[in-house]
């Protein structure tokens, strides 16, 4: 086990170790800034599929989510679409998967794997850094698997994916509990960004299968207009609201 677990963070920057990172963008649209930096993307893909597996890591995380036949589901951040292939079989012939990226080559490449393996309920689309440009009313569920760290303006992001969600739709955030700089995001830093934009915390628990932890939220309440968003502090404040 923990050779598949030092296997498992081999790759992709999300290993920990400190990148080259952005400071989150100025206040856009009325949305506020985050107040913490951005890691860079660095590549498609966060480990090897087969380690993956080993731990079982995709099963368990849709076994967690709630993820079954028929629902219609976006995978955010696909990279190379190690949950796309899955979430496909999972949800089946009567179930969707929008798979969706914003680099267009990891875009086109991720394509080409669904036209090959014949995942007839995948879709593959481009999304925009801070706007994941998804049908309203459409998703039971909404992963974002070790991609949240590198969401430049998550207040706009998150307010923008809300009408996404059916009334009962989920968003399903796994991620390590580190620095943003570090790919990852401290568990009361992502709380709090997601409670501003009006979202509630379903449950949270750790999974090290994962490299890090697993996170439900669902959107309760109307939508805060973007001025009105209250913008958290650093990871290094534990993720608490401005002022308070």
């Amino acid at each position: 086990m923990l050779t598949c677990l030092a296997a498992l963070m081999l790759l992709a920057g999300c290993d920990g170790s400190p990148t080259p990172f952005r400071k989150s963008a100025t206040q856009n649209y009325g949305f506020p800034a985050a107040d913490r930096p951005v890691a860079t993307i660095v590549s498609a893909r966060w480990s090897n599929e087969e380690s993956r597996d080993r731990l079982n890591e995709a099963e368990r995380v849709m076994d967690l989510a709630g993820i079954r036949s028929g629902m219609t589901v976006a995978d955010i951040g696909a990279g190379e679409g190690y949950y796309t292939i899955r979430l496909s079989n999972r949800v089946g012939k009567d179930g969707r998967v929008l798979a969706e990226d914003i680099v267009p080559k990891t875009r086109d490449e991720l394509a080409t794997r669904v036209s090959r393996e014949r995942l007839d309920n995948v879709s593959v689309r481009l999304g925009l850094p801070a706007d994941p440009r998804l049908p309203e009313a459409s998703f039971d569920r909404v992963l974002m698997v070790h991609m949240y760290h590198e969401i430049e303006s998550p207040y706009e992001f998150l307010w923008r994916l809300r009408p996404s969600l059916k009334p009962d739709g989920q968003v399903i955030v796994v991620d390590a509990d580190r620095p943003t700089q570090n790919h990852g995001t401290p568990p009361d830093l992502l709380k709090c960004e997601f409670a501003a934009v009006g979202y509630t915390l379903v449950s949270i628990q750790q999974m090290p299968s994962a490299g890090g932890y697993i996170a439900i939220f669902k959107a309760e309440g109307e939508r805060p207009e973007p001025q009105n968003i209250k913008p958290c502090r650093s990871a290094g404040a534990a993720g608490e609201p401005k002022g308070s």
